[in-house]
Parts: structure tokens; sequence; C-alpha cells
């Protein structure tokens, strides 16, 4: 389950980039419990010869990304001198030139790599450099707060996890909009704010010590709950049925009340504050 749901967040960060830069050919791959990475997700590829690719640290200009923690490129890939050339046979079958690689990584471990790829030997511009590190940002973020939700104690079996709670909550934040009676609509919304009081309370185990109070939109307060659970932006976008363009506004717009810089940093505050169980 945990490997699909990181496919999933490795799949939307690569669409987003491609769209964003016009990159013909996106892909990448996550490291599962320390094996080789794997090029996992593709999109704009002509052939399957990059599908399954095992890359080692050091080989290739991923290998090299890898070994190094961070973003390298290369402008022409069967001459580039400065990286070993164990993978020319798939990527000339793919037809590929200038590459980047960039890295994912979370607590200064490496979990996976993102590609960028032309197929003219032309120069990465840095709106492209700045578009692929945004996107693995993205992945970072989301498998960071992923993370914590995995190191939460295990509560005894008669009794449900918090995590459980926490879901059951973004789901219900989710569905409350689309209710057309406006009753059984505000009879869900009050359920929220029961469990909110509830973590707001100590229920919690990681509610911690209070913060200030802040106040966020009824949207604002979705998105969160969202992406407290993992979604990225775009599953956000989809169970809320809103565009990846509105829900990042409403996060940005919520990190900068709660005086976050990043997802998993307004994830905790807004359970400090009692806003999300």
């Amino acid at each position: 389950m945990r490997e699909h749901v990181e496919s999933v967040e490795l799949r939307g960060a690569l669409l987003r980039l491609r769209r964003t830069t016009g990159l013909p050919v996106v892909f990448g791959g996550l490291l599962q419990d320390g094996r080789a990475l794997r090029i996992a997700e593709l999109n704009g590829a002509v052939t399957p010869a990059l599908r399954g690719l095992a890359i080692s640290a050091g080989s290739g200009l991923g290998g090299k990304c890898l070994a190094l923690s961070r973003p390298c490129a290369v402008t022409d890939y069967p001459s580039a001198r400065h990286i070993t050339h164990e993978y020319d046979v798939p990527v000339s079958a793919e037809g590929l030139r200038s590459v980047i690689a960039v890295p994912v990584v979370v607590r200064r471990k490496v979990r996976g790599v993102l590609y960028g790829a032309l197929r003219d030997a032309l120069p990465i511009g840095e709106r492209v450099f700045d578009a692929a590190v945004a996107a693995a940002r993205d992945v970072e973020q989301a498998l960071a707060v992923r993370d914590e939700a995995q190191r939460l104690p295990a509560p005894p079996p008669s009794v449900p996890s918090w995590e459980e709670v926490r879901q059951a909550y973004g789901e219900l934040r989710a569905l409350a909009p689309r209710v057309p009676d406006a009753e059984l609509r505000e009879r869900l919304l009050a359920v929220c704010g029961r469990l909110e009081a509830a973590s707001a309370t100590g229920a919690a185990p990681d509610s911690g010590q209070p913060v200030p109070a802040v106040l966020l939109t009824p949207r604002e307060t979705d998105v969160l709950a969202a992406v407290a659970s993992g979604a990225t932006n775009a599953v956000a976008a989809r169970r809320l049925g809103l565009r990846p363009e509105t829900v990042k506004g409403y996060l940005r717009s919520a990190m900068r009340k709660l005086g976050a810089h990043t997802r998993l940093e307004a994830v905790v505050a807004a359970r400090r504050a009692g806003v999300l169980p």
C-alpha cells in the first residue's frame, strides 16, 4: 500500500513537471527498502527502454545524482565526460540527449530521483531547472508527512488509532461540501468540529504545546485535512472537486496563517492549534 501511495506522489510530480516546462520526456523512481533505484514512472516516453531500469549510485547521470545528493545535468548524454556510460543503450533507444536529474531527499536521505529530458542537445534552462527542483520538493514534503504519520505510536488493538480518526476526518471534510442537503451537511461539519475540539483539548497524542489560535476558512481546512492524509495537490483537488492550482492557493494561504514554510510544518501547526485532529 505504501509503495502504491508513493508511486502516486511521484507520478503526479512528473506530470506537473512536464506540463509546466514542456519537457518531452520525464521519468523517475523511488528507492524501496534501501534497494537500488528503479525507473518506475515515465511520461512522454516512446519506447519501454527505460522502464524498470535499475540505477546504481555513481553510475550514469542518475547514479551521480544519487551519490552526490544534488541536481546534475548534461547537455549531450552520449558524449558527456563527467558521467559513466552504463546506460547509454536505453538512453539512446529513447533518443535522449539533454538530461537533468534531481534527487528527492527526505531528512538527508536520498529517496529517489526525478529526471527531465530533451531529444536535442540543448542547455537546460534555469526555468526548467527550478521547476524540476520544485517537483522534487513536492514529493519530499509529501513523503515527510507520510513518514511522520507512520512514526506515531501504535494504539492497543481494541482502540482506534488517531491516524484512523484523522483519515475519517479528512474524508468527512471532503464529503461535506458535496452534500446537497443543508441540514445533513451541517451535521457532518459539526462532527468534524467535535474531532477538532478533541484535538485541541489534548486527546491527540502529538498535539504538543498550544499555539496561538488561527482562523482558517473551511476550504483551507479541507485542503490541510487532505494534505495531512498524505495526498498530493492533485489528489486533494480530485477529492475536493477543485483545480490543483486552487488547492495550491488554499494551501499557501493556510501555511501563511500558520507561520509554516512546508506542508509538514503546516499539518503539525494545525494539529497543535486544534484546527485538525
